[in-house]
This record gives structure tokens, sequence and C-alpha cells, in this order.
């Protein structure tokens, strides 16, 4: 098993997704992804790919401690592929190579899909259902396993990669493969359909604020307002729901950090890609099979406070480290970026106040949004609409308490007219509400320039 472990730790990094591009109507995306028509529904090699597979790691384990690469099994499979033997047509073989060794080596059925630049999601429902997710829109692709224990096989090598471990005692997992794309597992007992897997793809090179304004995300006047709001050390709350393109937009983000800055990244899994020099990434741990060992988000942000950060940025708050995360914020980490699971900004404020209570601290209501009103500057609402394209459709401050209450005001919002154009895309603009904001003083007293004009519509 050590063997097959380094062999598979020595495996190139699959490419992430690439460049997004505008939403495909559904027909065309099926297009792409079906195979010719003429592939079988039943693969009348499976009996003679599973005996090679276990001739060829019959061989890997008779080599012992010897390393063996991707060339030799290149060339002990293309050896098999090639015998007699196997009597396999020589039109047949080249598809045949490539499946034993994506299974050997890679992630399998899958493997296609992963090195694609098409996918920014693959969902694998059991072993006969694999769906992608291309423009915004789920399509059901003809990939499929063997069966169960193919499945397994291939979950097993992605979570070892960081040392998880997926069974029946512990069927849920979190886990990445090498180019910071995030996986979800879950398995039987939990999943009635078999082991369910979602990987939700990320470049090698992340997209950069200019495409994002390409893409129709948002406009000009929004992306300098927010580059000022990073620079000038706002805390900045992403909100939005999931696959929306919150920690597309928070990558953006951070990209406007300085490179003078001490930055300390916090996730359950690493996703947030940094291009700065001083970065330090945080992962957090599960428990150990025995229930022990697990360190959470919040100890490691109670750990951040003491590296000397000048920035703290967390993948996604969802329970208690919630309290510690506006505590930074209100205790001189100016700056700070993390994301939450909200439809509005009004229902990001709620839930902050929820995961509070959470910490198990008996504080009043009261308090708690005076610290929520004291430590977040801005609210950037994420959207994913119904055309599958993904929007900023708000920004707003956080301006203090009114009575009981926390105050915003709307500073930029997506409106839409209510139809749709030829491709099926949503008509509609990127407007300033032409309300000036407070956060213009804090941000030109950490030396920003701010232009009056971003706010007028």
């Amino acid at each position: 098993m050590g063997l097959l472990n380094r062999l598979d730790a020595q495996k190139k990094q699959p490419a992430g997704s690439g460049d997004a591009k505008a939403a495909e109507i559904k027909e065309t995306a099926v297009a792409e992804v079906k195979s010719s028509p003429q592939a079988e529904e039943k693969d009348v090699y499976a009996d003679i790919k599973r005996t090679i597979h276990v001739d060829i790691i019959r061989e890997m384990n008779r080599e012992g401690n010897v390393a063996i690469d991707r060339g030799s099994i290149y060339k002990m499979l293309d050896e098999k592929i090639n015998d007699d033997e196997y009597k396999i047509p020589r039109i047949d073989r080249p598809k045949v190579f490539s499946e034993l060794f994506n299974d050997i080596v890679g992630y399998g059925p899958i493997e296609e899909l992963v090195e694609s630049e098409k996918f920014s999601e693959i969902m694998i429902n059991g072993p006969d259902h694999v769906y992608v997710e291309q423009g915004g829109k789920l399509v059901l692709t003809d990939k499929k396993f063997r069966d169960e224990e193919h499945l397994m096989n291939i979950i097993d090598r992605i979570v070892s990669q960081v040392g998880r471990h997926v069974d029946e005692s512990s069927p849920m997992c979190d886990a990445r493969l090498p180019d910071g794309s995030r996986v979800n597992v879950i398995i039987p007992p939990l999943s009635l359909v078999g082991p369910v897997v979602t990987i939700r793809k990320f470049g090698k090179k992340p997209i950069s604020a200019q495409q994002l304004i390409k893409f129709g995300s948002l406009n000009q006047n929004m992306l300098h307002f927010l580059e000022a709001c990073v620079k000038g050390k706002l805390n900045i709350i992403v909100s939005g729901g999931t696959g929306s393109g919150k920690t597309t937009l928070l990558n953006v983000l951070s990209s406007f950090i300085n490179e003078d800055e001490r930055i300390v990244t916090i996730e359950d899994a690493a996703e947030v890609q940094l291009k700065q020099e001083h970065v330090i990434t945080l992962e957090a741990r599960p428990a150990n099979l025995e229930g022990k060992g697990a360190i959470t988000i919040r100890n490691l942000v109670k750990n951040a406070l003491r590296m000397r950060p000048d920035r703290i940025i967390v993948g996604e708050v969802r329970s208690e480290e919630t309290l510690d995360m506006l505590q930074a914020m209100n205790t001189g980490h100016d700056g700070s970026l993390t994301t939450i699971h909200a439809n509005s900004p009004r229902d990001s404020i709620a839930r902050v106040e929820t995961m509070v209570m959470m910490s198990g601290m008996e504080l009043p209501l009261k308090a708690i949004r005076d610290q929520v009103a004291s430590a977040i500057d801005l609210i950037i609402q994420q959207s994913r609409l119904r055309d599958g394209t993904r929007k900023v459709t708000s920004i707003s401050e956080v301006v203090g308490m009114e009575g009981d209450i926390v105050s915003m005001q709307e500073i930029f919002r997506y409106e839409t007219e209510g139809h749709v154009d030829a491709s099926g895309k949503f008509i509609g603009r990127f407007k300033a509400t032409g309300v000036r904001p407070y956060c213009l003083e804090k941000i030109r007293g950490n030396g920003v320039n701010v232009n009056n004009d971003w706010f007028t519509d």
C-alpha cells in the first residue's frame, strides 16, 4: 500500500478549471460532454482490464522499495495492452490503455473531467451517475465506474493524498486535489445512493479582477471601490449561496493586499490562492478514528492572533469561530476577510449573530449586535442567477446601530429588467445607489485614493 501511495504522490497536478466562460445553453453543454454515439453501455473489456490491472499491481509490488514513476507504469501497461494474449483489437487499444492508466495512477473514469478546463464542478452520485457543471448548467455525462468498489478505490486515492481516511466508521470527509480543488465525500450508510463525491475545481491560475468584469460579474466602478476597500483595510464579508462564486471573489479581493503584509489564511480545506510572498496557510484537522486530535477553525483563529498577522483570511465562518473572528476585527486586525452562507446582506448579519451564540458565551443580543456593527465594514452579496451567471448583486456598508438594529446602506446593486436575451441570459445592469459611503474616511486615512465619481450612476 505504501508503494501505491508513493506512486499517487508523484502524480502530476491535474489541470484546474480554466477561465470561466459565458454560460452556454444546455444542449451545447450536453454535446461537449457526451461521448460518441457508438459508445457501448456495457464494457466488453471489463474482465481483461481487471486482469491486466492485477498483473500490473503484482509487478509493482515485486519491485519492492524501488521507486516506480508514471513512465515505468506507462511502459508496463503498453506491453500488456499490445500482448496478443489479451486479444484486444488494435483499434480499441488506445481507449483501453487510457482507461487502465487512469485507473492505476489517476482518477479512473473521471480523469478526463478533472483534466478538462471546461467544467467547474464534478458530482458523482454512486458509480453510475456522474454530473458536471459547465457555465452554470448541470449535465449528466456517460462516465461510469465499474461498481462501488471501483469508486471507493478512487475515493481512497484522493483522500489519502492529504492524510484523510473514509470508511463506514468515518463516512464523511473533506479533502483536496493537488491543484487545490476541493473534494467532499460521503458514503453509505449515510448515503443511500452509494458513495457520493463532489469536486469543486480551482484553476492553477486564479481568475483575475478584469476577468470578473469581462464575465459580467461586476462593473469597473464596483471593482475600483472594492480594491480601495481592501487596500484601505476594511473588514469585509463575502456573502452568498453554495456555488455562487464566493471563494473566487475572495481570491480576487485577496490579490489587492500589498506584498509587504503578513497574511494568515485559515480554512477547512485550503482553497484561497494567494500570490503574495508572505502567506501562512493553516488548515483545520478532523478527529482521528478514536474521535481525538481535532483542530477546529476556532482553534486556528485563536492561534493566528499570536502569529503577528497583518491580515486574517478565514475561508468561511460557519460556527463558533465567528465570535473570535469578530474579536480579531475589533482588536486591531483591520482588513480581515471571510465568507458566509447567506441569501442577502441582512441575512448575513442574522447568520453572524446566530453563529456567535453557538460559541457558548452568554452574551446579550444587544452586545452581539454592537460587536457586529463595530467589526464589519462591508458586506458583498454574490449570487448565482437562474441563467447560470454569477454576479455581485449588492455591496452594502454597515454604518452602526439604530436602537437595537444593525444599520446598513446599499452602495451598489444589480437590477434585472425581468426578461432574457436570445441566449437565455437575464438582461440587467449594475447601478450605483448614489450613497456616499461613511467608510471613505477610513480608506483615505490608510493612504488610499477614492474617486467620488464611482458612486454616481
